[in-house]
């Protein structure tokens, strides 16, 4: 039967594509045919030709663009149509219906031959359970009777097997894709959410979603899948309008290729680095975070104070005081004179600023006011060159015609001084008013205020703030969807920094509060967050981790302060290897990693890690090894991951993960939070060289 329904699927597929590739035809063939008669038409109207073309590529792009997208779609099912079905019965009308990545509706039908995996009745799929369940429609929910639930492999168009099961349906599955080995980037987990995971990607939308998520447990990949089914189910208002913040363009890189492979591309990727520059429009080179976690890591207390304060409530207290004063008395209001004349009042124009507009951040309300005094200004200069004129009409009228052409010259030329004059006393007004309602830059401000002269990044959401509070700063373009990953590093300033940039009540923040490398608040900011969202704040907590293996979680849960890992039950081959070498003979460390790389080599691991506290001790070993083995140095965030093997320091690492790891330990001091985040790297395998 099921091999049956998978050829069914397929000649439909076949069908399908065949139909859309004779739409693209019709669309070309009526493009062209239309374009021949208009051209002939209009040759000698070459306005009326750009025209037709400037619209004519609009439909054609708007009409290929779905066409295209669709094809895309049908080749991907062409390799494995569906991954799973689900029997339920509705209104006492029994119903089967096949899971896939994309859905795939004959012409002319209602029934779907397969159902897109992000539709409102696929959550049936990712219940964990049989009986009496109900899934969630824009209508309300529908209660249903789930009586079967099958998983299905199909490879290259081949069924090469299924199985039943009324809880847990995945875990088969899952071992069996958690056994396989990783890739050069992160991959798509359709055929495998888990019941928790898929709860947190069908989220109500008008929600900041917060997930608390230990190493392992697909805080990322459920974020990138959350974004996929927002785009399918509210397509026209999230197309072009969701941002993506992750923490460095390695990791960007990295989760690349996810969205795609689900059909979106229409996403916009930053760091918090990047985003900032942009909605700063700066123009001088900061130092980013990496220069900071380096000092962190070696013990720097004076940077750690920094990060600490920058990242306080003091600090946000600080800045609205700044900007509270600045409120109170930045302008030296005064008042505006003109040929002799008062034209606006001091009183005047403080009534503008503080009753008029005192809705307005203070340098829009100054840019405001400004308007009304240049506006009025101009006013005057048209009332007095109106008079200069009629003095010069009247002149002439009081003149004999005789007179007239003697003097005529004479009176354009007084006229035209005396205008002259007028224009010199505008543009000396508008420049008395610029030098006290014009304001310094921001940036400038910021820089005064802390007495600083270089930037670096702690400072720019201190800048975006003072922005949105001085200058009503918005960002740059229309954000619908926020996603923040590795957010247990983010502080309170800049989620309220993005929060009022973009005006969005819809977001997905991802992250881990083990995995903060400096613990500049006891409690991290994401868990906190109620405090800036209310009602519309929701906390997810993941504490299943499907990375690893048994092995390596029970090895890396030991370094944290509480129990708070569950892996997922998949023993692994090996248990974790620890070595000690001397930390004198750099030969025998060489040795030992060279070793290692090759018995990880011979278990066919394709994509291994050393990684080390820090870029210092990276660069300690980088020569030695790759005197001996190809291996590729992470030293800076530019580098692109191309999978095999790498060495990279345990800030790099973050977000990622790889077959094997290998961790150097210099120094026996190093945080165990920072052990952690190197440890749950890896998927099978686990070594640690102490240098001791």
């Amino acid at each position: 039967m099921e091999e049956e329904n998978l050829q069914k699927t397929l000649d439909i597929l076949n069908q399908e594509t065949l139909n859309y590739i004779e739409k693209r035809k019709a669309i070309a063939d009526y493009i062209l045919d239309y374009r021949k008669k208009y051209i002939e038409e209009y040759r000698d109207d070459e306005d009326k030709l750009i025209e037709y073309f400037d619209h004519e590529r609009y439909i054609k792009e708007e009409s290929y663009k779905t066409i295209d997208r669709k094809l895309g779609e049908f080749v991907k099912l062409k390799e494995s149509p569906y991954f799973g079905k689900v029997n339920f019965i509705d209104d006492d009308i029994a119903e089967s219906l096949y899971i896939g990545r994309y859905g795939l509706t004959p012409e002319g039908s209602y029934d779907p031959a397969v159902v897109d995996w992000r539709a409102p009745v696929a959550s049936l799929f990712y219940k964990g359970m049989l009986g009496k369940t109900s899934y969630k429609t824009p209508n309300g929910e529908i209660p249903v009777d789930i009586i079967g639930r099958r998983q299905l492999m199909v490879k290259k168009a081949k069924l090469e097997g299924f199985f039943d099961s009324d809880i847990n349906i995945q875990d088969e599955i899952l071992q069996m894709v958690l056994s396989s080995k990783s890739g050069e980037k992160l991959k798509d987990i359709v055929n495998t959410i888990q019941k928790e995971q898929d709860e947190i990607i069908r989220a109500d939308r008008s929600k900041a979603i917060v997930v608390n998520g230990v190493a392992g447990s697909g805080k990322t990949t459920i974020a990138l899948h959350r974004i996929a089914y927002l785009l399918y189910n509210y397509r026209n208002q999230l197309t072009d309008k969701v941002l993506i913040l992750g923490p460095n363009d390695i990791f960007m890189d990295y989760i690349s290729e996810v969205l795609p492979n689900l059909g979106e591309t229409a996403v916009k990727n930053e760091t918090f680095l990047s985003f900032a520059y942009k909605e700063i429009n700066l123009q001088e080179e900061v130092s980013d975070i990496t220069s900071y976690l380096e000092e962190v890591l070696k013990g720097n207390e004076k940077i750690i104070d920094e990060i600490k304060y920058k990242s306080s409530n003091e600090f946000i207290e600080f800045l609205d005081k700044k900007a509270n004063e600045i409120e109170e008395c930045y302008f030296n209001l005064r008042p505006v004179n003109f040929l002799n004349e008062e034209i606006v009042s001091r009183e005047e124009i403080e009534e503008l600023f503080n009753i008029h507009y005192k809705y307005m951040p203070i340098f829009r309300r100054s840019q405001k006011v400004k308007r009304i005094l240049v506006s009025k200004l101009k006013d005057k200069r048209d009332d007095a060159v109106r008079a200069i004129n009629l003095k010069a009409k009247e002149e002439r009228e009081a003149l004999s015609p005789e007179d007239l052409q003697i003097e005529e010259n004479n009176i354009e030329f007084r006229r035209r001084l005396a205008i002259r004059d007028v224009v010199r006393e505008v543009m000396k007004v508008k420049s008395q008013i610029e030098e006290w309602i014009e304001n310094e830059s921001i940036v400038d401000i910021y820089k005064k205020a802390l007495e600083i002269d270089k930037l670096s990044y702690l400072d720019l959401a201190g800048i975006l703030y003072l922005m949105i509070k001085l200058d009503g700063k918005k960002s740059n373009y229309e954000i619908k969807h926020v996603v923040i990953d590795e957010a247990q590093d983010y502080n309170m300033l800049q989620f309220i920094v993005i929060k009022e940039l973009t005006g969005c009540r819809s977001y997905t923040i991802v992250g881990d509060s083990n995995q903060r490398l400096v613990k500049a608040e006891e409690v991290p900011a994401m868990l906190r967050l109620k405090e800036i969202f209310g009602g519309f704040f929701e906390l997810f907590e993941l504490k299943k981790s499907y990375r690893s293996t048994y092995q390596i979680m029970d090895y890396a849960s030991k370094l944290l302060d509480e129990n708070a890992v569950v892996p997922f039950v998949r023993k692994g081959e090996f248990d974790v290897l620890e070595t000690t070498v001397p930390k004198d003979n750099m030969e025998e460390l060489v040795d030992v990693i060279l070793n290692l790389l090759e018995d990880y080599q011979e278990e066919k691991y394709e994509n291994i890690a050393v990684i080390t506290k820090d870029k210092e001790e990276l660069n300690r070993i980088a020569p030695e090894i790759k005197k001996y083995t190809k291996i590729l140095a992470f030293n800076n965030s530019d580098i692109v991951y191309r999978g095999g093997k790498v060495m990279v320091p345990s800030y790099y690492a973050k977000g990622l993960e790889f077959d094997g790891v290998i961790i150097v330990d210099f120094d026996e001091n190093t945080d165990n939070l920072i052990k952690y985040i190197m440890s749950t790297r890896a998927l099978h395998r686990l070594s640690v060289v102490k240098v001791r």
